[in-house]
């Protein structure tokens, strides 16, 4: 075989080896690309399943804490209502002991009445006596439950406790004076039950 053929067979067997190099070479880089790629895959699998315990971890907790919050909440709703209704009694208790007492009181008063009504009433001096020495009572054991007269004389008309029922014109008096108690007022512990009806002096 001539030697210039000897150097073409030997060119294109360069030249194909070449090529099958760098075939070669290129699925070596695909297989690289692709275990790369599986790689990543596999780390972003593990991360995701990463997020998603978290995830899950975190719900458990919040579920958790929400269920204690409502436990609380249905406790306090109870005490609430158990407070409720003990208040609600002892009022009734305390305003049932009020009543007892004030009656209590009072009964003597109902003696004296009913043995004025039985004494024949001959003397009209004793009897006067005896309604006297009743209202004197009757007065003392209001009083005794917190009964007070609202004081008006000298006083200047206050629409917290007087109820003006007239204006009057009075040239010895200035404006808003109370003239003049038409009916009694009373308090209760500082609470005004009834306001006096007075006359006011409007100059």
């Amino acid at each position: 075989m001539p030697s210039f053929m000897k150097d073409e067979l030997k060119k294109k067997d360069e030249q194909k080896l070449e090529e099958m190099q760098q075939e070669i070479n290129a699925a070596d880089s695909d297989e690289a690309d692709e275990a790369e790629a599986a790689s990543e895959s596999a780390e972003t699998e593990a991360e995701n399943k990463d997020s998603q315990d978290e995830a899950a971890a975190q719900i458990e907790k919040l579920t958790a804490e929400l269920k204690e919050k409502e436990d609380r909440v249905l406790r306090l709703q109870a005490d609430f209502e158990n407070f409720r209704r003990r208040t609600s009694k002892e009022k009734e208790e305390l305003s049932a002991v009020v009543t007892q007492g004030m009656l209590k009181d009072m009964l003597p008063l109902l003696d004296n009445f009913e043995r004025a009504m039985a004494a024949e009433a001959k003397d009209g001096e004793a009897f006067q006596k005896g309604v006297e020495m009743i209202f004197t009572q009757f007065t003392e054991i209001l009083k005794k439950n917190g009964l007070e007269h609202i004081e008006v004389e000298g006083q200047k008309f206050d629409p917290n406790f007087h109820q003006a029922v007239m204006r009057v014109q009075n040239a010895d008096m200035e404006d808003d004076d109370i003239a003049q108690e038409l009916q009694k007022g009373y308090m209760v512990k500082g609470r005004v039950i009834r306001p006096s009806m007075v006359q006011v002096v409007a100059n």
